[in-house]
């Protein structure tokens, strides 16, 4: 199959559009990272995204919506959920909440959890798609499961080019690490740190989040222990540096091949974090190590996502 690139102007909209009723499956910028779009209504569309990228059947999808309207025809909506939708929405936060009845979703979708992963994105290019196509359209990153996540259209064809009909190339993605998961069927759960800090959600909830634990069930996307990993080893919390070694640097260090932000700040290292390691990776080390990253805001998400690629891989 040939990969076509489409330009985000109304021919791509159209075209990305048609393959997507087809059941085809399109890639495309979010503010977060691409995604790997499917009409989330057809089943076997839905089937062809865990194909495409080699994941889980148990690993369920996200799906994406126009608007927060549209939203509320798929999950039971709650008070906390429209608190939050209307400081956040668009934007990097996904919400989990019940699963309505007959809302004609494939149950792949879900991994026939009773709860669906649902978001309105931010990207410009995105929500253009997504009014075009007039529908919900399930699409988690767009890499092969496991690997590092797209940032650009060159990522997405480095690793799905002739699998998927086409990429919609809208630039580099501007938040760069996957959306905020947020549970909300019981007490509000933190299941995926991401591009929007807990600590912003936490203030909008005027309460403190609880966290999934590793050992809780698989409940949302992104929450198995071995992810996003490049083929080079990786090594955290880096202060020297062995031979086999290239850097990852954050803040004022030395001998750093790269640099997710000299400056120390924790929205350009966010938005860095995967190309850099997709660059990186392409140098051929036999290890990656990475400078310490603090633990607070999108630091939180930046170390969730490197210490899932330095898990042991299966």
């Amino acid at each position: 199959m040939d990969t076509e690139r489409l330009l985000p102007d109304d021919a791509g909209y159209d075209r990305a559009s048609q393959i997507l009723h087809k059941g085809g499956l399109v890639a495309f910028p979010t503010e977060t990272v691409y995604g790997l779009g499917g009409d989330a209504r057809n089943d076997m569309a839905v089937a062809r995204i865990f194909e495409a990228k080699g994941r889980p059947r148990f690993n369920p999808l996200i799906v994406h919506v126009d608007s927060l309207e549209t939203a509320k025809r798929y999950v039971t909506w709650t008070d906390t959920a429209d608190r939050l939708a209307s400081i956040f929405w668009p934007g990097p936060l996904t919400l989990v909440l019940p699963l309505k009845d007959d809302t004609g979703l494939s149950p792949l979708v879900t991994a026939d959890l009773p709860t669906l992963a649902i978001r309105v994105p931010e990207h410009p290019v995105a929500n253009a798609l997504l009014r075009r196509f007039n529908g919900p359209v399930a699409a988690p990153s767009a890499n092969p499961s496991g690997k590092i996540s797209p940032t650009k259209a060159d990522h997405v064809s480095k690793g799905l080019s002739g699998r998927i009909e086409a990429i919609l190339d809208g630039g580099a993605c501007g938040v760069g690490l996957e959306s905020t998961i947020v549970g909300l069927a019981d007490t509000p759960t933190l299941l995926r740190p991401g591009g929007l800090p807990i600590e912003a959600i936490e203030a909008a909830l005027d309460t403190t989040l609880e966290v999934h634990k590793s050992d809780d069930p698989l409940s949302a996307p992104g929450q198995m222990s071995s992810h996003y990993a490049p083929s080079a080893g990786i090594r955290l919390n880096a202060t020297d540096l062995a031979d086999n070694e290239m850097l990852l640097g954050f803040g004022a260090v030395g001998e750093a091949t790269m640099n997710l932000s000299p400056s120390g700040d924790l929205t350009e290292a966010a938005a860095n974090l995967f190309h850099h390691l997709h660059m990186m990776d392409a140098l051929g080390p036999e290890v990656i190590a990475i400078s310490p990253i603090p633990d607070r805001g999108l630091g939180r998400a930046i170390n969730d996502r490197l210490r899932r690629a330095a898990a042991p891989r299966p």
